[in-house]
């Protein structure tokens, strides 16, 4: 039994592996987080392969269905919108939930490609050889707690926001930065990788936010932060 877990493409399209497309031809099942998001780069591909729907609102009878799919089929991929699955995305699940029903009978098999949080940190010029990553910070209760982690810690920190929280979130890291030394650490935020309009920001607190709020275009962000000196 297989369950590959197969990284797609942040925006470009050609930034599929040819591994991934061999996989994603070849499974008798690819759960998606959104069918139609992925209907897009199958069919680019010519890839006719039936999907199912799996993702953050899913129940644990949709986990149950696909794991009885996988034990049937033998084989099943999973994919996300864009990246990696299972890194700050319910395929973590899925993967946990086979390991514990089928344990050594499934093998788990990584497809590698792109990740945002990789590919900004490969970009941002800042230290990559140890790097604490955070994914979405919480929306109200512990994101305080979340913020001060960061600026408390040595390592440089990645972590996810979306457009809507991404001034007040920086606001409030600002904030807290000012009442402690080494406030004029980097920072390098990245929105739409890969995308048409992709843009990277850099700078310190107050040059990230003038550039940010002039900025009106929408998308996913991730932040990078220079650990404490």
């Amino acid at each position: 039994m297989k369950l590959y877990i197969v990284a797609t493409p942040l925006g470009n399209l050609k930034d599929i592996t040819l591994r991934a497309l061999e996989v994603l031809r070849s499974a008798p099942l690819i759960a998606c987080e959104d069918t139609r998001v992925s209907g897009k780069l199958l069919a680019a591909y010519n890839i006719k392969t039936p999907t199912v729907s799996y993702h953050q609102h899913s129940s644990s009878g949709k986990v149950d269905f696909l794991l009885n799919k996988l034990a049937e089929a033998g084989e099943m991929a999973i994919i996300t919108d864009a990246g990696t699955p299972g890194i700050s995305d319910p395929g973590n699940l899925l993967v946990e939930a086979a390991v514990k029903k089928f344990g050594l009978k499934c093998e788990i098999i990584p497809i590698p490609g792109p990740s945002a949080i990789i590919a900004l940190l490969s970009i941002s010029g800042l230290p990559t050889d140890r790097f604490l990553f955070l994914g979405f910070l919480p929306h109200k209760k512990g994101k305080e707690t979340m913020l001060k982690r960061i600026i408390d810690s040595e390592e440089t920190v990645v972590f996810y926001e979306s457009t809507h929280r991404i001034i007040k979130s920086l606001e409030k890291l600002g904030e807290l930065m000012s009442l402690g030394a080494n406030n004029d650490r980097r920072i390098v935020v990245g929105r739409e990788l890969t995308k048409k309009f992709e843009t990277v920001h850099r700078g310190n607190i107050k040059q990230i936010l003038e550039q940010l709020k002039s900025d009106t275009a929408k998308g996913e962000f991730v932040v990078v932060v220079e650990g404490k000196k």
